[in-house]
Formats: C-alpha cells, sequence, structure tokens
C-alpha cells in the first residue's frame, strides 16, 4: 500500500460543498445594495424601512440623541472657534464654558451636536472630542465672520434652515441654540412635555399679547418636534427663500406667523418668556429663574464675546454669593442686576 497517497475520508466531499456555499453567500451580500458604498439620500433610513443603513449625518444624530429622539443642535465655522490676537478665548469657548457652570447642564453635552460649516470649526470639534458634524455647501465660503445682515449671513441662515429641515424629516426633534447663547440652567425643565407643543421659541421681547402675530420672534433659541406639521412650517418657510430679496430667514418666518401659517398647519406653538430665555434686547429681572442668556440686539461678534465674558461673570459672581449665603437666595436674587450690555449697545454706531 502506497501511504503516500492521497485519501478522503467519507465527509470530505460535504465539507468542500458546504465552504463553497459559504463563499458564494458572502460574495452575494457583499455585492448587495444593503452593505457597502450609497450615497446620502440612498442611505437615508427612510428607504429601507426595518433596516439600520447609516450615512455619516445619522450616525452622528443617533450619537448625540436621547433616548426620546432630541438633540441639540449648534452651528458653528471659523470665527466662533479661533481666537484672535487680543482674546484668550472664543465664542465656542464661552458657549461651553457656560454648560460648565450651569446649573445641571454638565450632562446635556453628551446630546450637543455642533455642526460645523467649514473644515477649520469641524477640527477644532473633533479635538474637543465632542459630537460633530461637517456640513459642506459646495461653492460657498461661510469660515469668516458674517456681519448681521450681510449678504453672506443671510446665505448662512438660510443654508442653516435647509438644513433643519432634514434633521426633522429624519424623525429628530431638536433645541436649535446659536452659539452666543449662554446656556445658565437646564431648559428642558422650562420647556413643555413633547404632547403639549410642536414648536417653543424664543423672543427679543415678551408681553402678555396671546395673539402669535404680535410677538417678535427669536430663531436663536427654539425647540422643535418633529411631524408632519412642522415639516410642513419649514417646508413653507424654506420655500420662501427666492421670494425675500434682503431679509434674514427669521424675517420671513416672522411674516408667515404674521400671516396666519401656524394657524394654517395647525400649530401649537409657545413663546418663551424672557424672564426664562433671557437676552440683551431685554434682561431677565430674575437671576433665580433666568435659564439662558442671549446675545440678541448686537450687530457683531467682538461685542457679543465681551458682552457675555461679562454676563458670565455675573452669573459666577451670584453663585458664589449663593454658595456662601444659600440661607438669602431670595434677598441675593432681588439685588442682583446684569452688568449694561455697553458693547453691544455701541455696535450700532
Amino acid at each position: 500500500m502506497d501511504h503516500n497517497s492521497k485519501q478522503f475520508c467519507p465527509g470530505s466531499h460535504v465539507m468542500i460543498y458546504l465552504l463553497v456555499a459559504i463563499a458564494v453567500y458572502v460574495f452575494v451580500w457583499f455585492s448587495s445594495p444593503f452593505f457597502g458604498n450609497y450615497n446620502e439620500t440612498n442611505s437615508s433610513p427612510s428607504n429601507f424601512p426595518g433596516i439600520g443603513v447609516k450615512d455619516e449625518l445619522e450616525l452622528a444624530l443617533r450619537e448625540a440623541s436621547m433616548p426620546n429622539r432630541t438633540v441639540i443642535i449648534a452651528v458653528i465655522n471659523k470665527a466662533y472657534v479661533e481666537r484672535s490676537v487680543n482674546e484668550e478665548a472664543t465664542m465656542l469657548d464661552l458657549f461651553l464654558e457656560s454648560f460648565w457652570v450651569g446649573e445641571n447642564t454638565r450632562p446635556l453635552l453628551e446630546h450637543l451636536l455642533l455642526v460645523a460649516v467649514d473644515q477649520t470649526a469641524y477640527e477644532r470639534c473633533q479635538f474637543r472630542r465632542l459630537h460633530c458634524y461637517r456640513l459642506v455647501t459646495e461653492g460657498v465660503d461661510f469660515a469668516g465672520e458674517k456681519v448681521y445682515m450681510s449678504e453672506d449671513f443671510i446665505n448662512m441662515m438660510w443654508r442653516r434652515t435647509l438644513f433643519l429641515l432634514e434633521i426633522l424629516k429624519r424623525g429628530y426633534n431638536f433645541i436649535f441654540t446659536d452659539i452666543d447663547v449662554m446656556w445658565l440652567r437646564n431648559p428642558f425643565l422650562r420647556l413643555s412635555p413633547l404632547e403639549e407643543a410642536d414648536l417653543e421659541i424664543s423672543v427679543d421681547r415678551f408681553n402678555d399679547d396671546p395673539r402669535p402675530e404680535n410677538k417678535c420672534i427669536n430663531t436663536g433659541f427654539y425647540y422643535i418636534r418633529s411631524n408632519s406639521k412642522t415639516i410642513s412650517l419649514f417646508h413653507t418657510w424654506y420655500s420662501q427663500k427666492n421670494n425675500s430679496a434682503g431679509k434674514k430667514e427669521q424675517d420671513v418666518l416672522q411674516d408667515l406667523i404674521r400671516g396666519g401659517l401656524l394657524q394654517k398647519l395647525d400649530l401649537k406653538v409657545k413663546f418663551l418668556e424672557t424672564r426664562y430665555f433671557s437676552g440683551f434686547c431685554q434682561d431677565s429681572k430674575d437671576i433665580t429663574a433666568v435659564t439662558t442668556m442671549h446675545a440678541n440686539c448686537c450687530r457683531n461678534s467682538k461685542a457679543k464675546f465681551k458682552d457675555l465674558t461679562t454676563a458670565l461673570l455675573d452669573w459666577k459672581q451670584f453663585k458664589a454669593a449663593v454658595f456662601q449665603h444659600p440661607e438669602i437666595i431670595d434677598r441675593i436674587g432681588l439685588d442682583f442686576k446684569w452688568t449694561a450690555h455697553t458693547e453691544c449697545l455701541n455696535s450700532w454706531q
């Protein structure tokens, strides 16, 4: 007998057939449209019901989302993340510091998604180990400061609106916040439960008039719930882009509200009191209740930065006084006054 001859055990043929079958299955699977490369449109989860298809934006949203599919969205560019020669911090630094020194705000950073409109801002976001998404707009440079009501400013606001519409269409609720909004307390404690409002939006000045057409809205801070009504609102809003020369997107939304769009869509809207959601246009007089402080009614970033730095110092001094004398917090609150926002007042001259 030739002991060097090849011999097969009885199950060898079965094993070979099994290996071939596995190879074919793997080839077919990796070649299928559900695996591999696909563009942003085709990779939307809505195109493949029940299948966990993910694109870059969807991944960023899922990582930042709360269990109820709510995220905090802020848009940044190079002007917000790079320090000037004479400054020791950036607008982004101030924004993040407010979460650090605010009450019950630090955990909210886990749900903050920073949307960078240029590469420098995106890299700075990544360096800070935050949730980041790079929003690319071909042929447009959004890196530098956009002075209030300049053409670039208006274009960037409309691009932002279109992007936020996409988030609503993906089924995510969100708080949108400008970077020049300081988060001093957890705003979710002041917002209505999801089923009670479709949109809750800040105002420059609050009045007791219940009619929405008499409210002066500010799109720098608002909460919105994803549903068919809010998606229709954003569709209608953005559709006015080419018919609104010289108007920023906030002005167009204001016009739509005055024209009765909220009633037409049966939207439940709440206008946020400046006692809680304050700003430079109308300071909150109640430091014990104030939740956010917005550098509205201010023309440029330099002025905003200086006055927000002062406002954060006011907040820290209030907290220090309460820490030392918690038994007289009401008295401390009554005596408190914000430092005048001089730089922003002068920015209009």
